[in-house]
């Protein structure tokens, strides 16, 4: 599950999501291509007023569902990916909640994300250098706990509820802590000139 819905607040007035990285892809197509290469059944969740995006999702692959106009917390938008994802597959083992700002994560590292779930893991997080990041794995059994997140918190609350039940899946992947919130984080993604 993509998460594209926010309203990137500390990036000022410009779409966040659609500014440019230094291969040229936008920042949320980067963190979108790299989820869909590891999990080919994705969906993204974005507000209805980001045509751009949303016709840029479906032509990868996405499937794609918009928050309500009135959704304005990280929660509002997990919970109708959960919905969403639950109603497409009725046997998947688990979710994967990527962050659209976040477009360094490895496919190789969601794909290990989803492969622990696979195996029986609970709750998953990646960490690089002893610190937790992104993206979050939960088995298919903390849909309820998901469904019922609300505020800013998103599946913090979750994870905080049931931390005896995270596993700390350890990487060697910087992409899973290099969010991109401001102007600032993205100029540190661009080559000195």
């Amino acid at each position: 599950m993509l998460l594209a819905a926010g309203f990137s607040r500390r990036f000022g007035s410009a779409d966040k999501l659609l500014q440019t990285l230094p291969d040229g892809r936008a920042i949320a197509m980067a963190a979108a291509e790299h989820l869909i290469t590891a999990l080919p059944v994705s969906v993204a969740v974005l507000r209805s007023d980001n045509p751009p995006l949303s016709r840029a999702l479906k032509a990868l692959g996405f499937h794609v569902v918009y928050c309500d106009a009135n959704a304005t917390e990280m929660a509002d938008s997990l919970v109708i990916a959960v919905q969403y994802a639950s109603a497409l597959s009725t046997t998947a083992r688990g979710y994967v909640i990527a962050l659209a700002d976040m477009p360094f994560i490895a496919p190789s590292t969601i794909n290990e994300v989803a492969n622990q779930l696979s195996l029986g893991a609970e709750i998953v997080i990646p960490t690089f250098q002893g610190k937790r990041g992104h993206p979050v794995g939960f088995s298919a059994n903390y849909r309820d706990a998901l469904l019922s997140v609300r505020g800013d918190q998103g599946a913090r609350s979750v994870i905080k509820q049931y931390d005896d039940k995270v596993n700390l899946l350890a990487c060697e992947d910087a992409g899973v802590l290099a969010d991109i919130d401001t102007p600032d984080d993205l100029a540190q993604t661009l080559p000195n000139r």
